[in-house]
C-alpha cells in the first residue's frame, strides 16, 4: 500500500523536503488589495513577496480556503493516483474552512475515483482521512514531518493514523512577532480576539513582545519579554530545554516570514541548532507560508515541536 500525505500551504515545511517526500500541497488563495495570491510553498515567490513588503500593515489582506471544488480536483487528479491512502493534515478548523472544505471533498470523490486510478495504472480502493493539526506554522509542519517519517519506516496505515492522533494533542507551535499591532489589525478582521487592542497598543509602546502557543486548537501568550531579539531567543532556549528533556518526535521546524538566510543570525539560534545535532534531531527551516506572514505579520517567526512540556522553561 502506498501511504501519501496532503496538507495546505500553511503548513511550513522546506520545499526540497515536501518535494522528496511526495507530499500534495493545497495552495491556498491571498487577496492583498486588489491582486490574488497563491501561497503553493514556493520559496522563490515567498522570497519576493516578503522583500516587496506586500504584507505590511498598511495593505488590506486576507486569505481564503481553496474551495471543496478544487480540493476535490486535487484528491482525484493527484492524491487517488499516487496514493492508496491519503493522510490530509489541515490548519485548524477553529482558523479556517479548510478542514471542512478538505471533508466534504473526501467524502465526494467516493464515487468517482475508479476512473482516476485506472488511468494511473493503479489498482484497488483509495482511501482517505481528513484531520485537524490542532497547531499552527511551524506546529503543523513538525506533525507533517513525523508522519512522514513514519510511513517512511514501513509503518502500517492503521498504526501511522494512532500515533499521529496521539502526537497532534502535543504538537506545538510557538511564534515570536515584531508588530502586536499588526496581529491585533489582522485578527480583528477575522473575529479572533486572543490580542486584545489595548494589549497590543501598550506592547507597541514598550516593546513587549508574546511568545504565543498554538497548541490543541488554542493560541495563547506563554510569556511576555521585552524586546524582538530576547523573545525569540527565549523561545529557543526553551525550544533547546524540551529537547534536552526528550521530544516525542525525534525533529524540530523553523519557520520565517521572511527571508530565511535571516534565521541563521538570529539570537539563540545557533545554539538550538548545536542542541538539535548533538540529539540527533532532525531540523527543518523555511519560509513561513503566505498565509502566516499574513495574518502575524513579515518578520514573525516560529518553532515546532513534538513535547509534553506544556510551559515554557
Amino acid at each position: 500500500m502506498r501511504i501519501g500525505l496532503v496538507v495546505d500551504s500553511g503548513c511550513d515545511l522546506p520545499k526540497d523536503f515536501i518535494d522528496a517526500n511526495n507530499i500534495l500541497v493545497m495552495p491556498v488563495p491571498i487577496r492583498i488589495g486588489k491582486d490574488i495570491y497563491v501561497d503553493d510553498r514556493d520559496p522563490q515567490r515567498a522570497r519576493e513577496f516578503y522583500s516587496r513588503h506586500e504584507v505590511d500593515k498598511n495593505h488590506d489582506a486576507e486569505t481564503a480556503p481553496p474551495s471543496v471544488e478544487q480540493i476535490r480536483t486535487l484528491f482525484l487528479e493527484k492524491a487517488a493516483s499516487t496514493f492508496d491512502f491519503a493522510l490530509v493534515q489541515t490548519v485548524p478548523k477553529s482558523r479556517s474552512p479548510i478542514f471542512d472544505n478538505a471533508s466534504e471533498a473526501a467524502h465526494s470523490i467516493l464515487s468517482d475515483y475508479k476512473k482516476y486510478r485506472e488511468a494511473a495504472g493503479r489498482e484497488g480502493p483509495f482511501r482517505i482521512r481528513v484531520s485537524d493539526s490542532q497547531t499552527l506554522f511551524a506546529g503543523q509542519g513538525v506533525l507533517a514531518a513525523e508522519t512522514v517519517r513514519l510511513i517512511n519506516s514501513g509503518m502500517k496505515v492503521g498504526d501511522v493514523r494512532q500515533r499521529i492522533n496521539d502526537l497532534t494533542p502535543r504538537t506545538t507551535g510557538y511564534a515570536v512577532v515584531p508588530d502586536l499591532y499588526y496581529v491585533h489589525k489582522r485578527a480583528r478582521k477575522k473575529g479572533d480576539k486572543s490580542v486584545g487592542f489595548v494589549g497590543a497598543l501598550m506592547g507597541s509602546a514598550l516593546d513587549i513582545k508574546p511568545i504565543l502557543c498554538a497548541r490543541q486548537d488554542q493560541t495563547f501568550p506563554v510569556a511576555k519579554v521585552r524586546g524582538f531579539d530576547q523573545a525569540v531567543e527565549k523561545m529557543f532556549r526553551h525550544a533547546c530545554s524540551c529537547i534536552e528533556k526528550g521530544l516525542l518526535a525525534p525533529i524540530v521546524c523553523v519557520s520565517y516570514a521572511g527571508d530565511t538566510d535571516a534565521v541563521y543570525q538570529m539570537p539563540g539560534f545557533e545554539s538550538f541548532k548545536l542542541c538539535a545535532e548533538k540529539h540527533d534531531i532532525e531540523l527543518l527551516v523555511s519560509h513561513m507560508g503566505l498565509t502566516g506572514g499574513v495574518n502575524i505579520g513579515p518578520g514573525a517567526i516560529s518553532v515546532g515541536l513534538i513535547t509534553d512540556q506544556e510551559t515554557l522553561s
